[in-house]
């Protein structure tokens, strides 16, 4: 019985050894089956596309993207960045990441290692302390020149080889190609539209305020508290005969903002004017507050006020040519920086801020 016993779970123990051995085999043949069906070639795939990856492989072993770092203390990318740097005048960050459509953060860390190096120096705009303009420093300098006449000898080497009669067809080619690829070819300013604010558009505003604020000025964590009140404040008084909210849209996606609180009869409050820097440049911010100065004079009140610091110039700039002018100075300590406070007024029966609405 015993015997039996033991045979019975021997047999037991075979047969699942067996299923495990057939599960891992399934396994292994569909991981083989899925990595062969990735690599061979699909009798659909487009012709055009095999052709660009083809002229791709071509001419990054052509130009040595692959060995041509070797001999380089520098990589493809930094090497790029230092040619722009030695080829405008003074960019921002900001001017060659569109340039080079490189990630934000990869760029930084290059750009902070190359100051850590000594190659870069960055000299913060007078115009707007947001901007800081970026410029090879003698050290860097040093170390672009040799890069670039490496460049010039490389591609004058490619030039030479090809027949006399023939190198006019082949820069002809490369100009072709860089205007049919382009990203900037014949695309036409897109306009941007404003609308009444909808549900999550106000949180929308706390969230992008906070990141925009930290990552231009520095400030903390207590800007948000303080833009997440004034927010819940509007929502849960909200009057729309008296105040309103307008979203500025581009392209379908959300790019500035602005809204009008009651703050009494006769006097409106501007609030949380931002626009996102990507749309900066396009006239959206005049037009927000244009629309708040519109909708004030509507809704019967005699004057604006607003509530801003001395650092925000571009929103500055576009409250003075609106006709708002300071009536009251603070300096204080607040989101961790030490600020000076601005109250500014516009009166609605002011002629000056009546012909600015007309114009």
């Amino acid at each position: 019985m015993i015997q039996g016993f033991i045979n019975d779970y021997e047999f037991r123990e075979r047969k699942e050894r067996g299923k495990r051995l057939l599960d891992i085999d399934n396994y292994l043949y569909a991981i083989v089956n899925c990595i062969k069906g990735a690599l061979m070639p699909r009798p659909g795939v487009d012709k055009q596309v095999s052709a660009i990856r083809a002229f791709n492989r071509f001419y990054t072993r052509k130009i040595g993207v692959i060995n041509g770092t070797a001999s380089s203390p520098f990589s493809l990318a930094e090497a790029r960045i230092l040619f722009e740097l030695a080829h405008h005048e003074k960019p921002t960050a900001t001017d060659i990441r569109k340039e080079l459509g490189v990630d934000a953060g990869y760029l930084s860390r290059i750009l902070r290692d190359f100051e850590r190096r000594k190659l870069v120096k960055r000299e913060q705009s007078k115009a707007d302390e947001r901007q800081w303009f970026l410029s090879l420093t003698r050290k860097g300098l040093r170390a672009f020149v040799p890069l670039d006449e490496r460049s010039n000898r490389d591609a004058a080497a490619m030039i030479e080889a090809v027949p006399a009669t023939e190198r006019g067809q082949l820069v002809g080619a490369i100009e072709t190609v860089r205007r049919l690829l382009d990203d900037k070819r014949e695309v036409p300013r897109t306009p941007y539209l404003l609308r009444i604010h909808q549900p999550g558009d106000m949180g929308w505003m706390v969230y992008r305020q906070a990141i925009l604020y930290a990552e231009e000025y520095g400030w903390d964590g207590t800007y948000e508290a303080l833009a997440a009140e004034i927010v819940a404040g509007f929502i849960r008084n909200y009057d729309p005969k008296m105040e309103r909210a307008w979203i500025a849209e581009k392209d379908g996606k959300r790019v500035g903002a602005v809204f009008i609180a009651k703050e009494s009869d006769e006097i409106a409050k501007l609030r949380l004017l931002h626009v996102e820097p990507e749309a900066r440049g396009l006239g959206i911010g005049k037009r927000l507050v244009e629309e708040c100065m519109r909708f004030s004079r509507q809704a019967g009140y005699q004057k604006i006020t607003l509530w801003t610091q001395s650092i925000l110039h571009a929103a500055r700039h576009i409250y003075k040519q609106a006709g708002f002018k300071i009536v009251r100075e603070e300096k204080h300590h607040r989101f961790g920086k030490d600020l000076t406070a601005e109250t500014w007024e516009l009166d609605l029966m002011d002629r000056f801020a009546m012909r600015a609405l007309n114009e």
